[in-house]
């Protein structure tokens, strides 16, 4: 087993995810990337501790590490077992994040994905399970954290698992895209404002060449009919929308505002939108696709 430092460097976290095949360990790996770990799947485990002193050596870059280790790997138990005594013995105190399921909704989730679970040899699905609930049993006693996914939905255990392994509040981060309609929409958006229904600074000659970043051509489109109404009730109905896609574990949100060109009422308006929706739950930017293009 490779040596490690004698101190563990401040700030460096381990976490090892591990449990019954078919309870979830790949979404919980997913999460805790999201969560901005540094995550190896199927990692054997005598080059865990390999990792964690690459990871001591990264200089910052690398602070939490997140192993998933299940029964593909050869000698799993001994060795697993081995590799977490040595770095709980040098300070690292790994985290072990065991996942578990019902024999019936392992199985239900096995048949539904044609798959032959990998300790099957040939055998029976219920076979394979016995034998991997055997393995894993000593692990399974010195995990810190024991999730029972039989009735949690993949939000649910995103949930669990980033109340776990978090300490920051969960947000979403929206970014709201500026485009014009003559361009096509953004292909990514998840929702679309159009602005077309304000008049349009174009044909404002004193207006024409400035954008919606310019304030003479904001306050035109922001004082226009209906435009403050309309700014209020978005914002009262993104509201409900936005906490929708947090509960159910969506990161990532765009809002698309366009306009003819892109330069002037779409621009205006996602700014505007861009500093009411700032919130706790909300990370925002703002980018405009097709300014300058004209």
């Amino acid at each position: 087993m490779p040596d490690l430092p004698a101190d563990p460097p401040i700030g460096i976290e381990v976490a090892i995810v591990s449990g019954l095949s078919g309870a979830g360990r790949s979404t919980a790996a997913k999460c805790l990337e999201d969560l901005g770990w540094f995550v190896v799947d199927n990692l054997p485990p005598e080059l865990i501790a390999t990792m964690v002193k690459l990871g001591a050596k990264s200089h910052g870059s690398v602070t939490r590490i997140a192993v998933v280790v299940d029964v593909r790997s050869r000698a799993f138990t001994e060795d697993l077992a081995a590799v977490v005594r040595d770095l709980d013995s040098r300070g690292y105190r790994p985290r072990v994040l065991y996942l578990e399921a019902s024999d019936a909704v392992l199985i239900r989730r096995y048949e539904a994905n044609r798959r032959e679970h990998p300790l099957q040899r040939g055998g029976r699905l219920t076979d394979g399970l016995a034998a991997e609930r055997a393995l894993l049993g000593p692990l399974r006693e010195v995990a810190e954290v024991i999730v029972d996914t039989s009735d949690l939905s993949v939000h649910d255990l995103r949930a669990l698992v980033e109340k776990q392994f978090t300490t920051a509040p969960r947000r979403t981060t929206l970014t709201v895209v500026s485009f014009g309609y003559k361009y096509g929409l953004p292909l990514d958006a998840d929702l679309v404002i159009d602005m077309r229904f304000l008049p349009n600074p174009f044909w404002i000659p004193e207006l024409r060449e400035h954008t919606g970043l310019d304030a003479d051509v904001s306050d035109y489109v922001l004082t226009q009919e209906g435009a403050s109404d309309f700014l209020a009730r978005y914002v009262e109905m993104f509201d409900l929308i936005s906490g929708g896609y947090l509960r159910e574990g969506k990161k990532y949100l765009t809002l698309a505002v366009g306009c003819t060109g892109g330069k002037h009422r779409s621009v205006a308006t996602a700014e505007e939108l861009g500093r009411r929706l700032t919130s706790g739950d909300l990370a925002v930017k703002v980018v405009h696709r097709d300014l300058g293009r004209e």
